[in-house]
């Protein structure tokens, strides 16, 4: 019987979540993408904290299209992640695939002046 799309996602997910933590100075930048929206935050898994968050609802995010507003979310998150001393992430995109609006988040972030 074949999955329906979300419990796939669920699935892939969960396996890379198996090899990668974060820690408080190199917290697991996680993704979550919706239809009309995409989110994400900085976790430290040791402790089990949001340091930062960031998504698509927040002020100065409206114009452009999808990917558009996923860089510009990327760099926001790195600018928050900067101002509470974090430079260097590990990039947890969610089980989806790393193009379109989970590639322009990641290289948002990068040129911001994460690492990962």
């Amino acid at each position: 019987m074949a999955l329906s799309k979300t419990a796939r996602r669920k699935r892939i997910h969960m396996r890379i979540r198996k090899k990668m933590e974060g820690s408080s100075s190199t917290p697991r930048l996680s993704v979550y993408r919706s239809n009309k929206q995409i989110y994400c935050q900085l976790i430290d898994d040791h402790n089990g904290t949001t340091l930062a968050s960031a998504s698509s609802n927040d002020e100065g995010m409206a114009g452009g299209n999808k990917a558009e507003i996923a860089k510009k979310v990327g760099e926001l998150i790195a600018s928050r992640a900067q101002s509470i001393n974090i430079s260097k992430v590990v990039f947890d995109r969610g089980g989806y695939l790393f193009h379109g609006r989970v590639k322009a988040l990641a290289d948002g972030a990068r040129n911001a002046g994460l690492k990962f």
